[in-house]
């Protein structure tokens, strides 16, 4: 008698003609099985590519390529430079569980149209002790901590909750793998959003070109970011995700390169 095959994962399986692109991976089918791989890695021959199994995914999945963790799986940074096999649609099912947890589940519940999506409100109204207070972010304010922390830069997840004010994440800017609420990482970084918020301000004048300057800072230092930082400490100036909320603030104040006046 055949074993029980997931029906989420046989109606993903069937969605592989040739090949699919999942977030970062490629999947191949072969005369073998399935090949699996970095999509970046797709023009490389496959003895450039260093073999690995099923009992080396958990640690793949778990450090970048410049050995820091990786809290968030769907984060653009899984390591480069491998390949795998997985002979059967079982061991291929067993490669994604730790590649994309849950994603192709997600992925399938979005597909029969019974994904059970849960907004930024209704998610922090259940928040209890210190992630309380994530739940007195303006619709304004969780509006800029959500395009921060779900940036493209950080995760691929296709995000279908929202917050008034602010749309899903476009199906063509992000992956296949759908957000069906906010994530433990979210949820830290609202934390301290909120925190943030509630600091004493600091009043600074600053002329349009002084505010270009500003802005054009966090963009180079986003592009460069440093790599002792890890990525969900968010007490960290430096912290990536908390540069993107300072440039997100200044987008919403209608602070762009352009306000810049021309050099005479």
């Amino acid at each position: 008698m055949a074993g029980f095959q997931n029906p989420a994962f046989a109606t993903f399986v069937a969605e592989i003609k040739d090949e699919l692109i999942l977030a970062q991976i490629r999947i191949l089918r072969s005369n073998r099985g399935f090949e699996v791989r970095h999509a970046s890695d797709q023009a490389r021959p496959a003895e450039e590519l260093k073999s690995i199994f099923l009992a080396d995914i958990r640690v793949l999945c778990d450090f970048t390529d410049a050995d820091q963790f990786r809290p968030l799986k769907s984060a653009p940074n899984l390591r480069t430079g491998w390949i795998l096999l997985a002979p059967d649609d079982a061991a291929l099912e067993l490669a994604l569980h730790h590649l994309y947890p849950n994603a192709v589940t997600d992925w399938f519940t979005v597909k029969s149209g019974t994904a059970p999506v849960t907004n930024y409100r209704e998610f922090t109204a259940r928040q209890s002790g210190m992630y309380r207070i994530t739940a007195k972010l303006s619709d304004a304010q969780a509006t800029d901590v959500i395009r921060a922390c779900c940036d493209k830069k950080f995760c691929l997840k296709q995000r279908m909750w929202s917050v008034e004010g602010l749309a899903p994440d476009p199906a063509a800017e992000k992956s296949a793998i759908p957000c069906l609420e906010p994530c433990a990482i979210l949820l830290e970084f609202a934390r301290k959003g909120m925190r943030i918020e509630q600091e004493e301000k600091v009043t600074v004048a600053l002329s349009p070109s002084d505010a270009a300057s500003l802005k054009a800072a966090l963009t180079l230092a986003l592009q460069h970011p440093d790599s002792q930082i890890r990525e969900a400490d968010f007490n960290a100036p430096g912290n990536p995700r908390r540069l993107q909320l300072a440039l997100e603030k200044l987008n919403s104040h209608g602070i762009t390169l352009a306000n810049a006046p021309e050099g005479e």
